[in-house]
């Protein structure tokens, strides 16, 4: 929730509207973004909800692999993530292993796999790639080797800029 509210920039879609690019309920989204406010990392100015960028930013290069350690499995098919999608995998050597994937019905990738953030991520990568490039980037510092998550953390960094 928070990275797509930092990409939006200052405008705020309705929760209705968010909710449906990210395969989340209304409620859920209403949720998070009040999570969010509890944790300092959305303000509310003028009647609108702002995400505090530099607080993300730290939070996520710094402390969420932490917060959300991953959750691997067994090989599967799946949507490709981590080193595996761009912007990393114009950066790093495809190794023969297999690559992390989000599982997923509709995916067309085998690989291992490493369980999202939330269930619904692979559909919200799918409807917005500059989502998608985040969450991967997110992944990276979550269970990429040390080169894999310098690279993201440079990358998401300035995304989040």
């Amino acid at each position: 929730m928070a990275l797509k509210l930092a990409l939006s920039g200052q405008k705020t879609a309705p929760y209705a509207d968010l909710a449906k690019s990210l395969g989340m309920s209304a409620s859920e989204v209403h949720a998070s973004v009040g999570r969010l406010k509890l944790a300092r990392l959305v303000v509310v100015i003028d009647d609108q909800q702002r995400i505090v960028t530099a607080s993300l930013r730290e939070f996520v290069l710094q402390g969420a692999r932490y917060a959300f350690p991953a959750a691997t499995g067994s090989q599967t098919a799946g949507l490709p993530t981590g080193y595996a999608v761009a912007p990393l995998a114009t950066h790093i050597v495809q190794s023969s292993d297999l690559p992390p994937v989000w599982p997923y019905a509709k995916g067309t990738t085998r690989g291992i796999a490493l369980y999202p953030l939330y269930p619904s991520v692979p559909v919200a990568a799918l409807n917005d790639t500059a989502l998608y490039e985040c969450l991967s980037l997110f992944d990276a510092l979550r269970v990429g080797r040390a080169r894999e998550r310098q690279l993201a953390q440079r990358m998401l960094g300035e995304r989040l800029s």
